[in-house]
């Protein structure tokens, strides 16, 4: 599937209730696993022995959920929990009607045993065979970084050459607050009836447009 090696196939089933039985969870988290999805399979496991790298110094291995749904829309909070529960990089496939969309987030070891989960990237819905997942890379870590750049493609771009991937994410964050901010911003320029106090948040508005242009 999407140009996967055969060697890295595993297509095991996995119960739904897996990532909401025992657990502390709230009943619409557990709704969603049940309304939204038909089935989830461990589709591939990429790791040094399957894709015959060196081993990465972050990265021990990426496992890739094939996860097909009842509806195209699918609760984040899924993934966020099997993320969570999983102590392992995960990439998601979603299927619905024989469309795909591939998902998969930022996450790093944040303490023994854990893991930070950052922002979540996509690509569009598209067929099977027009996208295909590249394995670029001589170790673990950089297969890892430039799988997670081909999913978020554009929405997680390289300023610099030598920019890692943790930059990118972190400027993509800040990026995205500031378009928070200045959406909020002109939302209070278009109320402002009085001419000064307009300006004054004009001038607050170039700023943060300034800013958003030297992180781009």
């Amino acid at each position: 599937m999407f140009g996967l090696p055969d060697k890295t196939y595993v297509g095991t089933l996995v119960p739904k209730k897996k990532f909401y039985e025992n657990l502390a969870i709230d009943k619409k988290l557990e709704r969603s696993f049940i309304d939204q999805i038909v089935s989830i399979r461990w589709g591939h496991k990429l790791s040094a022995d399957t894709l015959n790298v060196e081993k990465g110094s972050t990265v021990e291995e990426v496992e890739i959920f094939h996860i097909k749904l009842k509806t195209r829309e699918l609760d984040l909070n899924v993934l966020r929990q099997m993320d969570s529960q999983l102590h392992y990089h995960l990439i998601f496939i979603l299927e619905f009607e024989e469309q795909y969309q591939l998902w998969t987030c930022y996450k790093e070891e944040s303490a023994k045993d854990a893991f930070k989960v950052e922002n979540y990237y996509h690509t569009d819905w598209m067929t099977e065979d027009t996208f295909s997942l590249r394995i670029d890379g001589l170790n673990m870590d950089t297969v890892y970084e430039n799988l997670v750049r081909q999913i978020a493609g554009e929405a997680l771009p390289k300023k610099k050459d030598d920019e890692s991937l943790r930059e990118s994410v972190e400027r993509s964050i800040r990026a995205e607050e500031l378009r928070k901010q200045i959406a909020a911003m002109e939302h209070k320029v278009r109320r402002e009836k009085q001419f000064n106090k307009q300006t004054g948040l004009n001038t607050e508005l170039k700023k943060l447009r300034q800013k958003l242009e030297e992180i781009v």
